[in-house]
């Protein structure tokens, strides 16, 4: 009876056992898969801080996302730009205030097209970040793909040195993101004045910046983007534009079309912008250069004009892949040809090697006067073991004196 209690004790332990087992064995296999790595993304880094240079933000700065919110009047540019993020914030101190926007594109190019846009001709230059210029109470300037507005109560001696700590605080980004415009190459530094350089990739950013053309003329639809610049020439002030298409062949369609445009004068549709009604006819000249369409204007004598339009040149950069001109079999055939060289040339080594080194020997042994091979040395030791076992058989052979 005792036994029998025992036995059925014991198979509902071991069934209490196998469940709690049971059971326990998924939230084994839930730990194990919770316990997986989980790879965050690391957070970009604000643009703006929190404090620099002893102003600090009255409130948190403001991330926008939107161009609209960011600059409600200009977010068709910002958008052209590939505008991304932006921030806002206002920061105060002695006293003084100083409300700053940051905005942030894809790239270098979009954030200098966006400071091109918003500095006007003729304000000065200021060294801070990549460039930088100020009008008054307002300084605006680009590091990386990053472009800083910054509107102080009062202009102070320290102002400039401010920005430049916070220009130091910038992220900018790696590799290709971090390159200007290209186009920017092709405009001659001679008589160049850097300060009214325009870059634009659509008809918003072009037209707010002033462009000469109407932006229909210009063709954005195809991928244009264009660069104008102001020059001081001797006999009078030339603007430059030049016009970056993607292929050759859609260059040469937009200059007929601007070509015509530009010969239709008053009748022309639509009629033109007043940078064309200011220049003097004379000097209007349109030309091609590869995917590049130039374009002078303003009132410089034609001489004059047309030079800084020659001076334009688009040189391609061609790079040539050679290829492979020999079969497998001439492949093979050099490949067994340099084989027998080398164990020609070793061979023929290794003959000169063993001359030079025995005749050598050979001949300061003749100079000592000595046969040519040390095997006729006189002094050569040899043992003669014959006489040895002459004399061991006599000794044996011998009787013994007490025999």
């Amino acid at each position: 009876m005792r036994l029998s209690v025992i036995l059925v004790c014991s198979v509902a332990l071991m069934g209490s056992t196998a469940s709690a087992e049971a059971q326990s064995a998924p939230a084994k296999a839930s730990s194990s898969q919770s316990a997986m790595p989980l790879v965050i993304p690391p957070v970009p880094k604000a643009l703006l801080p929190d404090a620099f240079a002893g102003w600090v933000a009255a409130d948190k700065p403001k991330t926008v996302t939107d161009p609209a919110q960011a600059d409600p009047a200009n977010a068709a540019a910002l958008k052209e730009f590939d505008f991304t993020a932006g921030a806002l914030a206002s920061y105060k101190h002695e006293g003084e205030t100083l409300s700053l926007r940051a905005l942030r594109f894809q790239d270098a190019s979009g954030a200098y097209g966006a400071y091109t846009f918003y500095r006007q001709n003729g304000w000065p230059k200021e060294e801070i970040g990549t460039g930088a210029a100020s009008s008054h109470n307002r300084v605006i300037f680009w590091k990386g793909n990053t472009l800083v507005d910054a509107q102080f109560s009062r202009i102070g001696p320290m102002c400039g040195s401010q920005l430049r700590e916070l220009a130091s605080q910038l992220p900018v980004p790696g590799g290709i993101k971090s390159v200007a415009p290209p186009i920017l190459g092709n405009l001659p530094t001679a008589s160049l004045d850097g300060q009214t350089t325009h870059y634009a990739v659509g008809p918003a950013s072009y037209a707010g910046a002033g462009g000469v053309l109407p932006p229909e003329v210009v063709g954005f639809d195809r991928g244009a983007e264009t660069a104008t610049a102001n020059y001081t020439l001797t006999s009078g002030p030339a603007t430059l534009t030049i016009i970056d298409y993607p292929t050759p062949q859609m260059a040469a369609a937009q200059e007929t079309k601007i070509r015509a445009y530009i010969q239709a004068g008053s009748k022309a549709q639509p009629a033109w912008p007043k940078p064309l009604q200011d220049s003097d006819q004379a000097s209007l000249e349109v030309r091609r250069s590869g995917p590049l369409v130039i374009l002078v204007s303003g009132d410089a004598i034609p001489d004059e004009s047309h030079k800084l339009l020659e001076s334009v040149n688009y040189e391609a950069n061609i790079m040539s892949i050679p290829q492979p001109m020999e079969s497998e079999t001439a492949k093979t055939g050099r490949l067994l040809m340099g084989i027998a060289s080398l164990v020609i040339i070793g061979a023929s080594a290794a003959v000169l090697l063993g001359f030079f080194l025995g005749g050598f020997r050979a001949l300061y042994r003749i100079a000592r006067g000595r046969p040519i091979s040390s095997v006729y040395d006189e002094e050569f030791i040899r043992i003669d073991l014959r006489d040895d076992r002459e004399r061991l058989d006599e000794t044996v052979d011998k009787p013994h004196p007490k025999g």
